[in-house]
């Protein structure tokens, strides 16, 4: 199984495997007999993305499986580390961790200026205005999804919720972003790595304190 790449930190596996034509995959050893019946009725390019999940835990934790929470968050059966998988054809990756993780993927693409509106925070939209929006975009994208894997509530917003400070294209090593209420702020740093035409993000939790978050405060 050839991975693209691997982004292990000292606390996390974090795997990532761009799919090829010949790879395959023997299902009798990666899915029970009832999900290989619902996995056949998937699209091709989404049958073969959960598949590459699977062979990456097969590999990394042979005697676990992915099982899914009510509000979709993925955990692993038996619960000994937390995960956080993603993919987009014909990418996919999986993180096993010791603290909480959150990853994500997402091709550049001038269309997510069409829904701009629905993720991007009011403190975000000025400096995000310029010849390299759609990066921008992307990046913002990609870290508010990670977060929202990590720190998930099915009530929250990500335009309202969560937010991403000012940063540079050129440097995606540390990204500060937060997760944050009326009441409270979760802190992060986001990793972000931009792979061919797509950006991938990482976000690992760390010890954070909890306090009121200043009216206009940000960061």
């Amino acid at each position: 199984m050839p991975f693209y790449q691997d982004f292990t930190t000292h606390d996390s596996q974090i795997l990532f495997w761009k799919y090829h034509d010949s790879d395959a995959f023997e299902l009798v050893n990666l899915l029970g007999l009832e999900t290989q019946e619902q996995v056949e009725n998937y699209h091709p390019k989404k049958r073969k993305e959960y598949l590459m999940v699977r062979q990456m835990l097969k590999q990394s934790l042979p005697n676990h499986q992915i099982l899914y929470k009510s509000i979709g968050q993925p955990y692993l059966d038996p619960k000994e580390a937390f995960i956080s998988i993603t993919h987009s054809f014909p990418f996919a990756a999986l993180a096993i961790s010791q603290r909480r993780v959150g990853i994500d993927i997402e091709k550049i693409m001038p269309k997510i200026r069409r829904i701009e509106h629905k993720f991007l925070h009011e403190s975000e939209i000025s400096w995000t205005r310029n010849e390299a929006q759609i990066d921008y975009l992307t990046v913002i994208w990609v870290i508010k999804e990670a977060l929202y894997k990590l720190h998930p509530s099915k009530y929250w917003s990500l335009k309202k919720h969560y937010r991403v400070a000012p940063f540079s294209l050129d440097n995606l090593t540390h990204l500060p972003c937060e997760v944050f209420d009326t009441h409270f702020k979760d802190s992060y740093s986001a990793r972000v790595e931009k792979i061919e035409d797509y950006y991938f993000a990482i976000i690992e939790e760390h010890h954070t304190l909890n306090f009121p978050l200043q009216p206009g405060a940000l960061f």
